[in-house]
């Protein structure tokens, strides 16, 4: 086990600034349960979002009779309609990260007489079934978006710690020290390059490549948390530039592990390199083990990178 220098700890995102926003909007948050969405007279700022994925069928299910539907484009879609709800599967061409309207009109004539709703492109997950309602909820629905909320509010308490922790001035071995990453063993660093494998197709090659753990002093379930990070020298062998935009990391079995951020969101021109970090969070068991990092650009087109032979120390 290694100790990083001071220089190679200054590249890890631990110790990144704040990151650049993306020119595109961020993609929604998905869950794996069925969606509820309620619709009122007064129409809403922007269409509900709804994450499709090519391959997996969405279901929207209404509570009022359907007349008709739009959907731009609808060739890229199988689609399955009558009056109480439809069900698509993108076949694409789509791109992740892009956003297709769909609007239903009802039979009643009340309002509101109809709704939109936006189809965002994810590039793993899909919302499976969604349910649309134009009346109050049962007793049991409200129960259950309330215990959403408390989760959801739950997580954003954690999230809003886990960021002022981060974000609290401190930078260097202090900040390393004040977010209890310098504990017992301090951070391991293990070179990946020989085992790191660009997918045939890829645009991006990684041509160097290291990975790191670290302890957090937190545990989740009763087991222990490490945070993670896997830096790449990436070089853009197409004819344009790409910039980062966000990551995925799965393991073994498919199952995905937490990402914490991508740095730096800079483009990087056709024919150059770029050191790109990802850095995510999982339960020290869940770190073991061969990871496949999936990498998906600004830019259109919606190809992923993948990169085989990912592992940590």
């Amino acid at each position: 086990m290694l100790l990083l220098s001071s220089a190679a700890l200054l590249r890890l995102v631990l110790l990144s600034p704040p990151l650049e926003a993306s020119a595109r909007p961020p993609l929604p948050a998905c869950e794996p349960g069925p969606r509820h969405l309620e619709l009122t007279a007064e129409a809403p700022q922007r269409p509900p979002e709804v994450c499709i994925h090519l391959g997996l069928p969405t279901t929207f299910f209404f509570d009022t009779r359907l007349a008709r539907l739009e959907l731009p484009g609808r060739e890229r879609f199988r689609m399955v309609a009558d009056a109480a709800g439809f069900a698509l599967v993108p076949i694409g061409p789509l791109a992740d990260g892009e956003r297709v309207p769909v609007t239903v009109y009802f039979q009643d004539g009340a309002v509101p007489e109809s709704a939109t709703f936006s189809l965002v492109v994810h590039p793993s997950v899909a919302d499976l079934e969604v349910q649309v309602t134009r009346r109050p909820r049962t007793l049991a629905s409200l129960r259950e978006g309330e215990q959403q909320a408390r989760a959801e509010a739950r997580q954003c308490r954690e999230d809003k710690a886990h960021l002022e922790t981060e974000c609290s001035g401190k930078v260097g071995l202090r900040g390393l020290i004040a977010q209890g990453l310098l504990g017992k063993g301090g951070i391991v660093d293990k070179e990946i390059s020989m085992s790191v494998v660009s997918r045939p197709g890829n645009t991006l090659t990684s041509t160097n490549a290291r990975s790191y753990r670290s302890a957090t002093g937190y545990l989740e379930g009763g087991r222990e948390v490490v945070r993670l990070a896997v830096e790449q020298e990436l070089t853009n062998n197409g004819h344009a530039p790409w910039t980062p935009a966000g990551a995925l990391l799965l393991g073994p079995r498919g199952a995905e592990v937490k990402v914490l951020g991508v740095w730096p969101l800079e483009a990087i021109a056709p024919g150059m390199k770029i050191l790109v970090v990802v850095e995510v969070e999982a339960t020290l068991e869940a770190a073991r083990g061969t990871f496949t990092l999936k990498l998906w650009g600004q830019e259109g087109g919606g190809r992923s990178e993948l990169f085989d032979g990912v592992s940590f120390p």
